[in-house]
């Protein structure tokens, strides 16, 4: 049976990933009659889009399950219904136990399943239905495009996932677990969807994967593309103006994606690149099978390659074990490289995870306080690098009006925001901006004109 003016409200936690994945389950529910809303109170359908991996994760879905469980009883007082999905990651990891422990849920499905999600709707107008299995099938083959509008509405960039999975298995990460196995889809496949993504409107592309840069996918011609080989086909769409890919590992950064950096001027000199810690001691006990030295060494390569490249990183303070000296070997990789941006958390452990059972936990209070030192030092950084910007000419992607009126927002190819005085005509051009002015979180600039 096909639903016929329903309305969807899909919530996202997490990652980039997570984000393609809900405009996915979005594309794949626009055939059976769901719109989407912005509106949770005014949807017949709510699909909490989870994330496993940071701290109690699973409360927060819990949290809003007993929110959304209020809200369903005022439907139903008022006459109508509302069905309630939980899917992500953390649907993949606790599936029966969110049935158990939250009867308002009709629908669990896993992140390989989402294809199924007009099927498994049906099946939970009778009864309770949990889906997390790893099909055999390609989630991708069966997922209807987006429609031009629904393109366009999301905006001049876009995700476009290209592998998922990740065979690394570091001690601390449930991915290997939620996501399965490395797995890589064909490059035809990526060039095609690419393509109506630019023929929508969209300019700039960022490539996902849980380990992206372990791509290897069919190539075109019979042999296997890696991550540097689908770049320069992409880099050859008319009309796509920037690339961006993440999150990498350092393990699988190989001469000829540190290449590409040199080679393509669509690839925007900015790279995430996590390390974690800067002590190798850390580093083999969460199975990260690379050294301090080894990154920085690759941070070398890749700025040889591309001198004008920016670096942002992710960090894990308090990983069990970690003592003084194992955080002063952080702080000191954060200073060789230079970091433009950033993340950082507390070590918290994640259920099946083998470091969730190492001995030699840290103290919270002894976490929070080497992660607001090394936040202190990462802020300060960034603070550097956006105040190198001034008096720099920057090509710049305007996406949006601006805040003030005359004013456009877009951003740098350091993913920083720029605001500047300009025509509303130029929004989805990339201009040149002299950049006058840094701030914390973004940058003034003025257009320079050729006249």
């Amino acid at each position: 049976m096909r639903a016929r003016g329903k309305k969807v409200h899909i919530k996202t936690y997490g990652c980039q990933m997570n984000v393609y994945d809900s405009d996915r389950m979005a594309d794949a529910l626009a055939p059976h009659g769901y719109v989407q809303t912005e509106d949770m109170s005014d949807a017949d359908l709510i699909v909490l889009n989870t994330c496993h991996i940071r701290e109690k994760a699973a409360e927060k879905v819990y949290s809003e399950l007993g929110r959304l469980k209020e809200l369903r009883a005022r439907r139903r007082a008022a006459g109508s219904d509302l069905m309630i999905g939980v899917a992500g990651c953390v649907a993949q990891a606790e599936g029966e136990e969110i049935i158990a422990r939250a009867p308002v849920v009709d629908l669990v499905v896993g992140p390989q399943s989402y294809h199924r999600l007009p099927e498994l709707i049906e099946r939970a107008r009778t009864a309770r239905v949990v889906d997390t299995e790893f099909p055999q099938e390609d989630k991708f083959d069966h997922l209807p495009p987006p429609s031009t509008i629904a393109t366009a509405t999301r905006g001049l960039t876009a995700f476009l996932t290209v592998q998922e999975g990740c065979d690394k298995f570091c001690t601390f990460c449930v991915v290997p677990y939620t996501r399965g196995g490395e797995v890589s889809r064909p490059v035809a496949k990526l060039v095609a969807e690419a393509e109506r993504l630019v023929g929508a409107g969209v300019r700039e592309i960022t490539l996902l994967g849980q380990n992206v840069n372990a791509y290897h996918g069919d190539g075109e011609n019979g042999e296997t593309a890696n991550l540097a080989g689908l770049l320069r086909r992409l880099s050859r769409i008319n009309g796509l103006e920037r690339l961006r890919y993440t999150t990498s590992h350092p393990r699988d950064m190989d001469a000829d994606l540190i290449a590409a950096h040199g080679d393509l001027d669509i690839l925007m000199p900015f790279l995430h690149l996590p390390v974690q810690t800067g002590s190798d001691r850390m580093l083999r006990a969460m199975n990260r099978r690379h050294t301090s030295a080894d990154y920085l060494a690759l941070i070398d390569r890749i700025r040889a390659a591309r001198p004008d490249i920016a670096l942002s990183g992710d960090f894990i303070v308090g990983f069990p074990g970690e003592t003084d000296e194992d955080f002063a070997k952080t702080m000191a990789l954060i200073e060789a490289v230079g970091y433009a941006a950033a993340f950082s958390f507390k070590y918290s452990p994640r259920p099946g995870t083998p470091a969730a059972d190492l001995p030699d936990q840290v103290d919270d209070r002894l976490k929070a306080e080497r992660l607001a030192a090394l936040q202190d030092l990462l802020a300060g950084q960034q603070q550097v690098f956006n105040q190198a910007q001034v008096g720099r000419t920057l090509p710049v992607l305007f996406k949006r009006e601006g805040r003030k009126s005359g004013q456009l927002g877009g951003r740098s190819p350091y993913l920083q925001a720029v605001h500047a005085p300009g025509d509303l005509s130029l929004v989805g051009t990339v201009q040149p901006v002299e950049i006058v002015a840094a701030s914390k979180n973004s940058l003034l600039g003025k257009i320079v004109t050729s006249d």
